[in-house]
């Protein structure tokens, strides 16, 4: 059931908003809450805290003085201003709310969990088939990101908690300057009070809930780009062009930075950061070799080799058993009064702009259960018009799976999204973005709106134009090849939409594809009938029905290498050299993670922690996580990737696969 103060919040505004206006005295007499209040004292500064609620929800509460008497207040919703700060059309409006979509709400801070009430507010009717073809993201979801995007829009330091790469946690004050989205994970970048220099924050590392502290008193620097500051940690003077010979159709993120074919055999990467080149070479070292620089591919060569030699033999798991259970960081998640009132007053709205709605449908569009759902009804129907009796509560009604709302006329408005809350959207288009095909310019118009809002522009069509995919690289490469590779992935996407969008039983709705597994050697050649696309964090898969596979099947969207003619024969993978990595690993996963391998146990979702004992030998400063039946082929690559950061402690199997992989990639690195 709700709590008292959404209640009285709710017969606040419905008081004010169903007459012309209303005089503070009468309010307070009417407002249950108010007039049995301890004490005059009590009862103002329960309406003060009420005021800024609604307020903050996106209401437009005037507050007016008598003309003939100074004393007496006036409180009124101003009908002229609808509370909709975004002009939108279908299309952007299906944008947004596919973008709504990219967390879960259950988890994630009061600011995401807004937006898709406060977007259902508005009354528009959304695009069922772009809809259909958006992808339902995966953003992090983390109750910690509020507070940081209100300290970022209000201009206030925090402070909280946070476990960095080398320990146990401990207190960080910094005044944020950017709150943003890379790679589907969540980063804060601002000054460092402690240190006194720019740091940057993995959101997911703080274990606290970020609390004021103080007003920011260091100049945000006025240009910030966060995938810049990011690679800036990876830079060094020791720069190179690194010459590549790789199998086709493999390494396919090196060919995109290499603007190369899917089938040249050698290819020199763009000018690169030793640190930066190595990480990337590792991640693909099981399909490439690296031809120069020499220092380099000996340097190579010599890392691949520590990996295979520390994972021969059985594991010393001392350590380990030593180690002390990391206990899961306790970050309050419980929605605020706020959250729910606004999903209330959308459930209101949405229902009346509608005449009825079926329960399923509703609960589907504010991602509720149907059982919280009806108990949002239920809360309604004894809310109302406090000042004329109880005759003029709301009426729900939900029987037999139809939802009715009458006699909440007040609550028959668009709520208007804050600066906080369009930041957090602008994360989700975001994720977005990658897969929105043909979309793309609805997605910069949206986007185009929602800066206007967080740069508190007065008009939407005053932001800046925000360029389009096409304008960027055509300002960023002249270079036909990588022209190439972004008309390969433009080429795929539209014919995924297209073939979305297909009626069922007809030709256009199936696809013959090339398909580059990262597991095997090789490439496939499938037939698939699509049926959506769906993003995890920064990658994006079609999951799809393949006749060669005989049912459903997920396929990682950039590693859709070619599109072929219908008729072309079906055919799997040649047998290659070396391991093929397919499938999952069977039961559950130990590694030692240094701290510069710590990213491998969030991105694979680790369900176990240990921190190794003080002084441990061979565990001291590590991390120990335990997965569960984690994807083969990438933890292989990313044990790789770290450098001999991270080791696999068990099973022995697995252990054995990274010695065959680490030994082969040294091989092809010694002269």
């Amino acid at each position: 059931m709700a709590s008292k103060s959404v209640e009285r919040l709710l017969n606040v505004i419905m008081t004010i908003g169903s007459r012309r206006r209303i005089d503070r005295a009468k309010l307070f007499r009417v407002i249950p809450d108010y007039a049995q209040a301890v004490s005059d004292q009590a009862a103002e500064r329960m309406f003060e805290r009420d005021k800024a609620a609604i307020i903050e929800l996106g209401l437009p509460l005037v507050t007016e003085r008598d003309l003939l008497d100074e004393n007496t207040v006036h409180y009124r919703i101003d009908a002229a201003r609808s509370g909709a700060v975004l002009d939108l059309t279908t299309e952007e409006y299906t944008v947004l709310l596919a973008a709504s979509r990219a967390w879960d709400t259950a988890a994630a801070g009061g600011a995401a969990r807004r937006v898709r009430a406060k977007l259902l507010s508005l009354g528009h009717d959304a695009d069922p088939d772009l809809l259909r073809r958006t992808p339902r993201g995966a953003v992090e979801s983390l109750p910690v990101l509020t507070p940081l995007l209100q300290a970022v829009v209000s201009g206030h330091g925090v402070r909280f908690l946070y476990r960095g790469t080398h320990g146990a946690p401990s207190e960080r004050r910094v005044e944020p300057w950017v709150v943003g989205v890379h790679d589907g994970h969540w980063y804060l970048h601002g000054w460092d009070r402690d240190r006194e220099a720019p740091r940057v924050f993995r959101a997911s590392r703080i274990e606290s809930f970020p609390t004021e502290a103080g007003v920011a008193v260091r100049q945000r620097p006025e240009h910030i780009e966060l995938a810049e500051v990011l690679e800036r940690m990876l830079d060094s003077d020791d720069r190179a062009s690194a010459l590549l010979r790789a199998a086709p159709f493999k390494a396919l993120s090196l060919r995109d930075r290499a603007g190369a074919t899917l089938e040249a055999e050698t290819f020199r990467l763009p000018d690169l950061p030793r640190p930066a080149a190595r990480r990337l070479l590792l991640a693909d070292v099981r399909w490439l070799e690296l031809l120069e620089p020499i220092g380099w591919r000996e340097e190579l060569a010599a890392v691949l080799t520590v990996i295979a030699e520390a994972h021969e033999g059985a594991a010393d798991l001392t350590a380990l058993d030593r180690a002390a259970a990391r206990l899961p960081a306790r970050i309050r998640v419980s929605p605020q009064s706020g959250d729910h009132l606004s999903r209330l007053i959308s459930v209101a709205s949405y229902v009346m702009s509608r005449d009825e709605v079926q329960l399923a449908e509703l609960s589907e569009a504010l991602g509720i259960t149907e059982k919280q759902l009806i108990t949002d009804l239920q809360v309604l129907f004894v809310c109302g018009d406090m000042g004329t009796g109880w005759e003029d509560l709301i009426e729900a009604e939900w029987e037999h799976g139809t939802v009715r709302v009458r006699n909440a006329e007040p609550l028959r408005r668009a709520l208007s999204l804050s600066a906080v809350e369009s930041t957090a959207l602008l994360a989700g288009l975001a994720a977005l973005e990658p897969v929105a095909g043909q979309t793309v310019q609805v997605v910069e118009s949206a986007r185009a709106k929602l800066l206007a809002v967080v740069e508190g522009t007065a008009e939407p069509s005053e932001a800046p134009q925000v360029p389009s995919r096409r304008e960027i690289a055509a300002a960023t490469s002249a270079d036909e090849r990588a022209a190439r590779t972004a008309d390969r992935a433009e080429q795929v996407l539209t014919a995924v939409h297209t073939a979305l969008r297909a009626e069922p039983g007809a030709a256009g709705g199936r696809l013959t594809i090339r398909y580059s597994s990262t597991d095997r050697a090789g490439t496939s050649v499938r037939r698939i009938k699509p049926l959506r696309i769906e993003t995890v964090g920064a990658r994006s898969y079609l999951l799809a029905h393949c006749e060669l596979a005989q049912g459903e099947r997920r396929f990682r969207l950039d590693r859709i290498v070619e599109l072929l003619p219908a008729g072309t024969a079906m055919a799997r993978p040649a047998p290659g050299e070396g391991p093929v990595l397919a499938g999952r690993v069977e039961g559950e996963v130990w590694l030692r993670l240094a701290p510069a391998a710590h990213w491998i146990a969030e991105s694979f979702d680790a369900v176990e922690l240990r921190d190794a004992a003080e002084g441990a030998e061979g565990g001291s400063g590590a991390t120990f996580a335990r997965l569960v039946e984690p994807v083969l082929a990438p933890l292989v690559d990313a044990v790789l990737e770290s450098a001999g950061a991270a080791e696999v402690l068990a099973p022995e199997p697995l252990r054995d696969t990274i010695v065959t992989v680490a030994r082969g990639g040294a091989v092809r690195h010694t002269r």
